[in-house]
């Protein structure tokens, strides 16, 4: 359940994170919100999966897959185009994110 718990989390703070720029700096009423609501809900849903997961585990996945979902969102919606160093660097965060949870009896509660 600690993981149904972060991957919520996740989504949540991706789509947070994402409104950021439609809010164009807080001035948008509506992504605004999606800003302020998507954070505390992933907050919220964060403390419920630290319930059982060590809180380096859980952060490697938030902030690992975040930043990958992110920067999709970034080319899909935004148009931005990563470079190679960016997308090597993307590659590393997942490689990293899988050795974690194949390898580590950590991730493993």
């Amino acid at each position: 359940m600690a993981y149904f718990y972060l991957g919520l989390a996740i989504i949540a703070e991706v789509v947070a994170t994402s409104a950021l720029k439609a809010s164009q700096e807080f001035t948008r009423f509506w992504p605004t919100v999606v800003v302020v609501v998507g954070y505390a809900l992933a907050f919220y849903l964060l403390t419920l999966a630290l319930r059982s997961l060590p809180v380096g585990i859980a952060y490697a996945f938030w902030a690992g897959l975040g930043i990958v979902l992110v920067t999709l969102i970034g080319v899909v919606v935004y148009g931005e185009k990563p470079d190679l160093p960016a997308m090597l660097g993307l590659g590393l965060i997942v490689a990293g994110v899988v050795v974690i949870q194949a390898f580590s009896s950590m991730s493993h509660h």
